[in-house]
């Protein structure tokens, strides 16, 4: 179906699904800055032809989902956890459009700061999480899932001024995080950021978004508490979200731990198959 934008419990969000209504349902959410096409559709319509109908969104400050208010300050929110909304908001968004949708439970599937708000969601609202899937994300302790110094710098760059100059940034973004074991796919990333900018920019909304990030608490410890079948899925060459962040989210839930070789900070095609396969083997248990 077609984008639609729904009012849930007083925000705005973006939404769209795929697949057989009566299917199991499975949400994706996305990471930061990431408009929910950022899931491609090709891989949405995998995931629909393997069983589950499925929805993505635009989180807050992204997209077309309402955008926000409230200045950030990145080093306020790292020193002093202070921030617009926390990530703990972002995973009440997700429930809001649950309900909005009429979903009383869905398998949970989030992609970096995306994991991290599926990890809140689970941890807020554990019954309405059938399986929990957290890729290239960490738990927020602050000595695991650290960047590498340039690709933090490359995250905390200027904002470009015209729509080539942010396609041209995001490319060369992309290709500096991504898989160096898999061919880099220009084209589809140039295509990415053309209707990634046409969909709308809010380069207020990425800083607040990253102060969410910046000020979250460790979830160790309540991950541990959760007791629901999951999975973890990381590059070991992730230059964003070292695999370290990875592997003590599987300690913390008790998951299976898939880890990926020359994979980095995205989903290169060749690597779908493994992914719904694994997210396909956990709906089943």
């Amino acid at each position: 179906m077609t984008e639609q934008t729904l009012e849930a419990d007083g925000i705005t969000l973006c939404h769209e699904s795929f697949g057989d209504p009566s299917a199991p349902p499975l949400l994706l959410v996305m990471g930061l800055a990431a408009p929910m096409i950022w899931w491609d559709d090709e891989f949405c319509a995998q995931l629909a032809e393997a069983g589950f109908h499925v929805h993505r969104f635009d989180n807050r400050d992204v997209g077309r989902s309402q955008w926000w208010t409230g200045r950030a300050s990145l080093p306020l929110a790292y020193l002093l956890r202070s921030a617009p909304y926390s990530l703990g908001d972002l995973a009440d968004d997700a429930g809001k459009l649950l309900d909005a949708l009429d979903i009383g439970s869905a398998h949970v599937v989030g992609t970096s700061m995306g994991g991290m708000i599926a990890q809140e969601f689970a941890i807020r609202h554990p019954r309405r999480v059938r399986t929990l899937t957290s890729i290239m994300s960490t738990t927020g302790a602050r000595t695991v899932g650290l960047p590498s110094p340039r690709a933090a710098l490359a995250m905390l760059a200027p904002g470009p001024r015209t729509r080539e100059d942010y396609v041209t940034q995001l490319v060369r973004t992309s290709r500096l995080i991504g898989s160096p074991g898999y061919v880099f796919d220009e084209d589809h990333f140039r295509e990415r950021a053309e209707r990634t900018y046409d969909r709308g920019l809010n380069p207020a909304g990425v800083f607040r978004q990253l102060a969410a990030i910046l000020s979250s608490r460790d979830r160790t410890a309540d991950l541990r508490r959760l007791s629901l079948p999951s999975l973890v899925i990381h590059g070991t060459a992730d230059p964003l979200v070292n695999v370290s962040g990875g592997r003590a989210t599987a300690r913390a839930l008790g998951a299976d731990l898939d880890l990926v070789p020359g994979m980095g900070h995205d989903l290169p095609r060749e690597v779908w198959p493994r992914v719904i396969a694994g997210i396909k083997r956990l709906a089943t248990r």
